[in-house]
């Protein structure tokens, strides 16, 4: 599969088998710019999209893996993560901290760990849906997994 795949998803399927990850990369018929296209592509509900959002946390990539239901309070994230301020990241710091365009960036695959926080919402789901590192790549995984192969901490992101 992976000959057929975007050069990031490739390195996100790597990472994906070097975690110990269960699901395989998709490659969508269609970009998927919001989380309601990946959940109408998909066939799920928009809940069980894991938005990957980079933010600027004082200056170091932050990741905040959100339900695609839910929108992100920056204050509250910035208290959780004990920085001063929280605000989202230019396409080029996001790609600069994870190797990934904006609109595909994966929860893992990145030059080097990322911070991350995984919204406590995507539990209420037994699949998840992440980014595969290309905006036509997702993977299936679950809540447990993404906060096992992140190395994230579970939040209330909202």
């Amino acid at each position: 599969m992976s000959e057929k795949l975007p050069a990031n998803a490739v390195v996100v399927e790597s990472a994906l088998r070097e975690l110990g990850a269960s699901g395989e990369i998709v490659v969508l018929p269609e970009k998927a710019p919001t989380a309601a296209t990946a959940a109408a592509q998909l066939g799920c509900e928009v809940g069980a999209i894991a938005n990957s959002l980079i933010f600027d946390a004082d200056g170091a990539p932050l990741l905040v893996l959100t339900s695609g239901a839910h929108r992100v309070d920056v204050e509250l994230v910035a208290r959780t993560a004990g920085v001063r301020r929280v605000r989202r990241a230019t396409p080029e710091f996001v790609r600069e901290a994870t190797g990934q365009p904006i609109g595909g960036v994966a929860p893992v695959g990145h030059p080097a760990p990322v911070r991350t926080l995984v919204d406590n919402w995507l539990s209420k789901h037994e699949v998840v849906w992440a980014a595969g590192g290309h905006p036509l790549t997702v993977f299936p995984t679950t809540f447990d997994e993404l906060v096992r192969i992140t190395g994230g901490t579970p939040v209330d992101v909202e």
